[in-house]
């Protein structure tokens, strides 16, 4: 029975059938696929003889394995090359949109699907990429799925799902300047951990979200599954349908008012019922930085890197990896900490609103000495934009490099990779050991005008400062 929340009526009309293991057989409605996660599912369709059932809800990109610098064919990296030509096959061989490098529409999945208006609210979306979730920023509910799950959605487009409890996360005021949708992110997960959402939607509300920008709430929505849950999602409002409007694929004519009025009708009702609800108050969130190994290794730009005994029993462990990892001084101000590269994109802040922000840090300032600083479009489409607007020319006089499209240092599988012990200031979503290319090399998550910030002062700092 639906308790009258978004997540419960979209899932209610995508159940196809109640599965005797008690999961849900549920209908996904639209099927990103990028070179990582779908090869070896197009592989597991062949052996079985099958072929994808709707081809014309799947769409396929390329951002991973990205070179963002030189990107002639054949790729320098072989196996790079050889994830690149099976993805080209097999979307030609199933009749599936490819939006290869070149076409104007390439970038990374979770920015290239929104901006051509793909995404859209009371959606039930999926990609083999566990930063799915940005897409409920839209209003829908959208999972990152494992390869086997892949194979699923491309035979008979549908998945099994046990149903999920839902949180009601609520922010209310006024963000300071200087802190944003990232800084929101990061102390969320900080105040209820990795784990906190296991087992969870969480459903972002309130006054903060709802003065939000549609790129801000992909920003939340994207590190949700940072903070242990399946999916998170924004209810729609004229916000959303304001940025939906006149996109590549959005309803059109007559069909945009009716679809407005279905999109209203699945917002949650005022008097849902919802399994937890956590307040916060935006007046509270400092611009966030993390310090160790995990998103929720986090603090405010003015504090001190915790000790073990400040913290609760359960995190003091992780902690206690996270000193020997980070090798950072324990009980000293996060901010000053010396930075080697610092690195502007990836699908949580690629996005043109992001660029932006950084590029009003950026702008006649210039990288600090022996720090290398570089912005990566979300897509091809934001760097055009970017281009136009003339913020990659802000970028190139202050001393960063401009680089191409793509995934690029938030996860390495490419040539933007960290060396040794360096430390990143980075603009994406994991802080991992050895996320960034390096088994050694350390990241520290913030803003994207936070990150500008370290590349000028070539340590830590406090954008505010910069932007007074």
């Amino acid at each position: 029975m639906s308790k009258g929340t978004l997540f419960d009526k979209v899932w209610d009309l995508h159940t196809v059938a109640r599965l005797p293991s008690g999961q849900t057989q549920l209908f996904i409605g639209l099927h990103l696929i990028h070179e990582v996660t779908s090869p070896q599912a197009f592989v597991m369709l062949r052996e079985k003889g099958l072929k994808v059932l709707f081809p014309e809800r799947t769409i396929a990109t390329v951002d991973h394995i990205v070179p963002t610098t030189n990107q002639v064919r054949p790729f320098e990296d072989v196996l790079a090359e050889e994830m690149m030509q099976a993805l080209e096959q097999n979307c030609q061989e199933n009749g599936i949109t490819f939006h290869n490098i070149g076409s104007g529409n390439q970038g990374i999945v979770h920015i290239i699907a929104p901006e051509q208006g793909l995404t859209q609210p009371g959606m039930s979306i999926a990609c083999g990429d566990s930063h799915t979730s940005t897409h409920g920023a839209f209003g829908a509910i959208a999972f990152g799925i494992g390869t086997s799950q892949v194979r699923d959605v491309l035979a008979s487009q549908t998945i099994a799902l046990s149903k999920l409890k839902v949180r009601k996360i609520e922010v209310n005021g006024t963000l300071q300047p200087g802190v944003y949708a990232k800084d929101v992110a990061l102390h969320i997960i900080h105040t209820l951990g990795v784990k906190g959402g296991v087992g969870y939607v969480y459903e972002y509300t309130g006054t903060t979200f709802n003065k939000m920008s549609m790129e801000e709430r992909m920003t939340v929505c994207n590190m949700a599954i940072e903070g242990g849950a399946r999916c998170g999602y924004v209810n729609p409002d004229h916000i959303t349908y304001e940025y939906l409007k006149n996109r590549d694929f959005a309803p059109t004519a007559t069909d945009w008012d009716k679809a407005v009025a279905w999109w209203e009708s699945i917002r949650s009702n005022t008097d849902a019922e919802y399994d937890d609800d956590v307040k916060f108050n935006a007046a509270d969130i400092p611009p966030t930085v993390t310090w160790g190994i995990t998103p929720g290794q986090g603090i405010g730009i003015d504090q001190l890197i915790p000790m073990s005994a400040e913290l609760h029993e359960e995190d003091r462990l992780i902690a206690e990896e996270a000193y020997d990892y980070m090798d950072l001084t324990v009980g000293k101000p996060i901010q000053g900490t010396k930075i080697d590269v610092c690195f502007i994109g990836s699908c949580t802040n690629g996005r043109i609103s992001d660029l932006r922000e950084a590029a009003r840090v950026a702008k006649n300032q210039h990288v600090a000495k022996d720090v290398k600083a570089f912005v990566v479009p979300g897509s091809e489409r934001v760097k055009k934009q970017a281009e136009a607007e003339g913020l990659d020319q802000i970028f190139i006089d202050a001393g960063f490099e401009w680089r191409e499209p793509g995934c690029s240092m938030c996860l390495a599988m490419n040539p933007d990779k960290l060396q040794g012990r360096q430390i990143s200031a980075s603009s994406s979503n994991r802080n991992f050991k050895g996320r960034q290319g390096s088994s050694s090399g350390r990241t520290l998550l913030m803003s994207p005008a936070m990150v500008a910030a370290a590349a000028i002062k070539g340590e830590v700092f406090d954008v505010r400062k910069l932007l007074s």
